[in-house]
């Protein structure tokens, strides 16, 4: 990466912000994140948390059914954050540190999302 980059969060993160409550079934998630193609959703209702393909793929793999199963029970709660103005190197940093793809961006609220794919887009 190179250092000298001065590209911050807000110059790539995704926007509007794409969120489902804590209690819909897995299956509209699923859906969502396939009818926008994006690969995560903010939990409304979790304080904090997200849910992502892998956490679907997981209900997937454990045979749960993914009409009764909500999103509160596969979501992955207390996830890192960052703010828009965050440099794309800390970001990257935060990502391998934290072994995460997605990272959403607070500004007082919840205001885009930031991903693996947009660091890698960003980089090509």
């Amino acid at each position: 990466m190179d250092l000298n980059d001065r590209t911050r969060v807000s110059d790539i993160m995704s926007t509007p912000l794409e969120t489902i409550g804590a209690d819909e079934p897995l299956r509209d998630a699923a859906r969502r994140m396939h009818a926008d193609g994006i690969s995560a959703l903010v939990v409304t209702t979790g304080g904090g948390c997200i849910v992502t393909q892998s956490d679907i793929i997981g209900a997937v793999a454990e045979e749960r059914d993914i009409e009764s199963t909500t999103v509160r029970d596969v979501m992955t709660e207390n996830v890192e954050t960052v703010t828009p103005d965050l440099m794309m190197e800390e970001v990257a940093a935060m990502m391998t540190m934290y072994g995460v793809k997605h990272l959403p961006v607070v500004d007082d609220d919840y205001v885009g999302m930031v991903s693996s794919t947009d660091v890698a887009e960003h980089l090509s």
